[in-house]
Parts: structure tokens; C-alpha cells; sequence
């Protein structure tokens, strides 16, 4: 590890702002921060202490404000003396690390001023969406930003309080939020207007007429094909993946989860080491987008491919996750957007165009495949884990031969 006491906090005459930032610095060189990054981080929290000084403000005033504060206030006409940090991208970076840290340690709280009923109804929502309608992380979260905005836009407009409106306010905001929306956008936006409607509901309001109010998207069920990969992208996609690097290794490995399995970027990132038995070969599933623990069995060329990742990552590691970082912060477990941007990645280098859907076309050629040879609809709907068996009979639009059984002969004109 780095010796420590070469990046120690910036003198401050504030002793136990001076040990929290030391503390904060000792935590970047634990999850593996380079000296030199961590010496840059240095320089900036130096900065911000030197401002603090010079405007006679004390560490228990540092909140989110304060910093914003410091970075379009102070930055812009910033004549301090000494090799002090200026850039705003690195200043932004250590200033969160610091603000992490200090609420970590319950130092301080979320400083979110003017918005503070709006980010509590939000917490109260996401909470609603988790323990009673029982959603997923990324539904939860494209939700909530949703309506944060939609609170927030009625806010910014003098709105009191967390006042629905009338229902014709309701459909003018969904008419004004959606100028240039594709038809889909403006679906989920209107679905995550319902459901906070019926949270309001779910709390004693009457929000009924504001119900009707939000407008139906028309939506045809199964109007469009999957977007799926040939078996030629198929390989041409696997091969774009470094088999010498330990990164390469891991991104391979996610890759055959996604191809092999159909698994979602979700339950990738959610894998435990715990999660596979290699005497039974089967991969357990603990946090699914329906929320069930479901069992898969764990193909031999995915296993040879988690295999080879194991053998290369270092072994000493505290972290059960199965994929995690190889970058700082070290040994943290990847994110949903990690693993979606370590395929947008190798979309690019194998030549194939992004498909719409990212992740999820590994999915859908998965079960195309499986229709393709002779998979029965129900057995599909097993291994992608569907509650519904609707969902998938979208997949039997791409079974060509079966439906020229049943095609109708095309009508001939009659002279």
C-alpha cells in the first residue's frame, strides 16, 4: 500500500475537518487511487480549505451547496496564490470523494436546499416502489428521476408545496415534457405518472380525476420484431474480446452470461461467487427483475469463461462479488451501466452497430435462436424467466418457417 503520510490532508486549523479529510485521502489509497491521482485530489481539497479560510467558514457548514458555491462562484475569479488545483472536472471529483466520506462518517447529511420536500417525497416513493410493488433498481430509478423532474418543474414554478394541480395542468405537463419524445418515452413517462398517482392514492389522496387525466400512449401489442444478432455477429461479438488481459477475461465472461444465458445487465452485476455450484453446474439467481431466487444450468462454454476470469483475478480480495472493478475504486463490485458500457465497447470494435437495446439484443437472440430450433414457447419462457407467457409469443414472429404453414396465399388481382 502507499505510504500515507505522503499525501497528508492540507493544514487547516479546523483539527477535526483536518482528520476527516485525512481520512478521506487514507480511503482513496485504499481502493486503489494512483499516487498521483490521490496527490491531485490533495491539491484541490487544499484549495477548497484555503476558500473556507478566506470566507471565515467552518467544516460543519460543507454541504452540497457550499461546494456548488465554490465551483461557479469562487472558480471562475479564482486569484489564489500557490500551486493550488483549478481544474473543475478534478475539483468536482475530490469534492464528492470528501462529501462521501464526511456522510459516511455521519459528518453530514444531504444538503439539498430548496429541494428538500421534493427529495424527501422522492425517498418516500422509491421506498413504495421497492417494498410494496416490489420493482427492480432500474425501473425504480427511471421512475424516480421522472418524477423528480415533475415535482421539481412544478416547484421551480412557484407551485406550494407537493400540490398535484387540476387535470388540465396534469395534460399540459406531459404535452410540454414530451415535445420531440419518441411514442415509447412518452410511455414511461406517462406509466411513471400513474404510479406516483397511485402511491398519492396508496397515502388517503383522491387522485382519480388526475388519473384520467394522463394521457394513453397507443401502444399495439407485438407491432415490432426484436432487434437480434446473426449467428455471424454472434461470433464476430465474442471474438472482439481480449483474452490476455484480466479485463478482457472479465468483459468475455459477462459477455457469455449474456449470450448463453440471456441473463439482463442487472443480474449480471448482482452475481455472487456463492451464486455458482460447479458440482451441480448450475448458476443461482438471487436478484431477478421479478424478484425470485431462480436456478440455471451453467453451459460448459460459459463456465470455461468464468473459469479463466477466477484464475487471473487476484485471489486476496475481500469483495464476494463475482465481476468487479479493475479500476479505482479497486475491488467494488460493477455497476449496471459498467457492464452495459463494456459491451457498447465491444459492439464497436467487432464493427456492428449498437443495437437498439443494448445488452438486452444479446437477450433476444438468445430466445430467436432457441425458436429457431424448435424450442417449445414455454420452454423459452423458463429460461428467460418471463411471469407471462404473453411476453414471450413476441418471439414467434421470427419463426419464418413455421409461419409460412399458416400464411394466407397473397390475393391475386382478377381482370
Amino acid at each position: 500500500m502507499a505510504n500515507v503520510t505522503t499525501h497528508q490532508a492540507p493544514d487547516v486549523a479546523d483539527t477535526a475537518l483536518s482528520a476527516h479529510l485525512e481520512a478521506c485521502l487514507h480511503e482513496l489509497i485504499e481502493h486503489g487511487y494512483s499516487p498521483l491521482t490521490v496527490g491531485s485530489y490533495r491539491r484541490s481539497l487544499a484549495h477548497f480549505v484555503h476558500w473556507l479560510s478566506q470566507e471565515k467558514i467552518t467544516g460543519s457548514e460543507i454541504g452540497e451547496a457550499l461546494v456548488q458555491r465554490f465551483l461557479t462562484s469562487h472558480l471562475p475569479a479564482c486569484d489564489c496564490i500557490g500551486r493550488c488545483q483549478r481544474d473543475e472536472r478534478t475539483l468536482r471529483a475530490a469534492l464528492n470523494h470528501l462529501l462521501r466520506s464526511l456522510r459516511a462518517h455521519g459528518q453530514i447529511t444531504v444538503n439539498r436546499t430548496g429541494t428538500e420536500a421534493v427529495e424527501e417525497e422522492i425517498q418516500r416513493y422509491d421506498c413504495y416502489l421497492d417494498k410494496t410493488c416490489g420493482l427492480a433498481f432500474k425501473t425504480r430509478q427511471v421512475r424516480t428521476c421522472l418524477i423528480r423532474a415533475f415535482l421539481s418543474e412544478r416547484t421551480a414554478r412557484g407551485v406550494a408545496g407537493l400540490a398535484l394541480g387540476a387535470p388540465q395542468e396534469m395534460r399540459e405537463y406531459v404535452m410540454r415534457a414530451t415535445q420531440g419524445w419518441t411514442r415509447g418515452s412518452t410511455a414511461v413517462l406517462c406509466g411513471a405518472l400513474r404510479s406516483y398517482l397511485r402511491f398519492r392514492a396508496f397515502q388517503g389522496e383522491s387522485s382519480e380525476a388526475l388519473l384520467a387525466a394522463v394521457p394513453t400512449v397507443v401502444q399495439w401489442p407485438g407491432e415490432s420484431l426484436p432487434r437480434t444478432l446473426t449467428a455471424e455477429e454472434i461470433a464476430r461479438f465474442l471474438g472482439a474480446f481480449d483474452d490476455q488481459s484480466l479485463v478482457g477475461r472479465r468483459n468475455y465472461a459477462i459477455a457469455r452470461c449474456l449470450v448463453d444465458l440471456g441473463l439482463r445487465a442487472g443480474e449480471v452485476a448482482a452475481l455472487m461467487l456463492e451464486d455458482i455450484d460447479w458440482r451441480a453446474g448450475t448458476l443461482q439467481l438471487r436478484h431477478t427483475k421479478g424478484g425470485r431466487a431462480d436456478v440455471l444450468p451453467l453451459p460448459v462454454a460459459t463456465g470455461e469463461a468464468i473459469v479463466a476470469y477466477l484464475q487471473q483475478r487476484p485471489a486476496a480480495r475481500a469483495q464476494r462479488a463475482l465481476f468487479v472493478r479493475q479500476q479505482a475504486p479497486l475491488d467494488q463490485p460493477l455497476t449496471i451501466e459498467s457492464v452495459q458500457y463494456a459491451m457498447r465497447q465491444a459492439y464497436r470494435r467487432s464493427g456492428i452497430a449498437k443495437p437498439w437495446g443494448g445488452t438486452h439484443c444479446l437477450r433476444h437472440s438468445l430466445a430467436c435462436r432457441l425458436v429457431n430450433a424448435g424450442t417449445p414457447l414455454k420452454a423459452i419462457a423458463d429460461v428467460l424467466r418471463h411471469r407471462s407467457l404473453n411476453t414471450t409469443m413476441i418471439y414467434a414472429k421470427v419463426d419464418v418457417v413455421q409461419l409460412s404453414h399458416v400464411a394466407m396465399p397473397w390475393p391475386r388481382r382478377v381482370s
